[in-house]
């Protein structure tokens, strides 16, 4: 298997995790993440310490509680591929997190490096713009969840869902210099879900010296780390692709810098 895919466990241990990735384990400094699964009833409680965290309820429904706040049955969507927007909870560095679940409920946690300067906050669906990004095959669906129009220190976390037959981050583009204005150094997790399950997404991550030059099929439930190149998306005819993706860097901001081999598409759709 590709050093580049991070697989879920075969079940969930403990405290209901069934996939972790720490800046250590990814060989880089500032994006975590981990997906826990959670039984009506369960509960995690974690510290922040000095990282931000971004509570994604990818299905289910659940309490969550921090120092100072506490928001009672959030959730909304059973399964991701409903397509509305996700709830989801700001917890600062400094702080801590209590999430209990009232139903079967699939959770996200995003992790990077943050102060204590900001208060935990609930993102609502409705604080969460969607968009139609691309055309024709290229076509798929963004929902921003916390964006660089929004307060964080360091996370940027978006979802997309890809249709069948299309292709997603796309054109190429990457992350990997810390070159402002033209391009921020961002690294990435994507962690993907699949309908039908038993089907797979084509990721294809590569550098222009071709020094790194992977393409992997990613099953329901794996990971990929981006570390740095370009990284293209696709889902196959029959199979719709989601993913969850975690950035973080040095400046809180996006700016992609396209591979030029395929940057003239850029003028016939975006």
């Amino acid at each position: 298997m590709s050093e580049l895919i991070v697989p879920e466990k075969s079940k969930p241990d403990a405290d209901g995790n069934v996939l972790s990735i720490t800046p250590s384990s990814a060989g880089w400094n500032y994006v975590g993440f981990e997906v826990y699964r959670l039984l009506p009833g369960q509960s995690i409680s974690r510290p922040t310490e000095d990282k931000e965290i971004c509570l994604v309820l990818l299905s289910g429904k659940a309490d969550v509680r921090t120092n100072g706040e506490s928001w009672s049955g959030i959730g909304a969507r059973m399964n991701v591929f409903e397509k509305t927007p996700p709830y989801a909870v700001y917890v600062p560095g400094e702080d801590s997190y209590e999430v209990t679940a009232l139903t079967e409920l699939e959770l996200a946690v995003c992790l990077a490096p943050g102060s204590g300067d900001r208060g935990a906050r609930l993102i609502e669906p409705t604080d969460v713009k969607a968009e139609l990004r691309g055309s024709g095959s290229t076509e798929r669906l963004i929902h921003n969840i916390l964006p660089e129009t929004e307060p964080a220190d360091s996370l940027l976390v978006v979802e997309v869902f890809t249709p069948e037959g299309h292709w997603s981050s796309y054109p190429p583009h990457k992350h990997d210099r810390d070159a402002l204005p033209a391009e921020s150094l961002l690294e990435e997790t994507y962690y993907y879900l699949v309908r039908p399950e038993q089907g797979f997404a084509v990721q294809r991550v590569y550098t222009d010296d071709l020094s790194l030059n992977e393409t992997v099929a990613v099953r329901n439930g794996e990971a990929v780390l981006v570390p740095r190149g370009y990284h293209p998306v696709s889902a196959p005819p029959g199979y719709e692709v989601y993913y969850l993706n975690v950035m973080a860097g040095p400046v809180r901001t996006w700016k992609i810098y396209n591979d030029p081999a395929h940057e003239w598409l850029t003028g016939k759709r975006s």
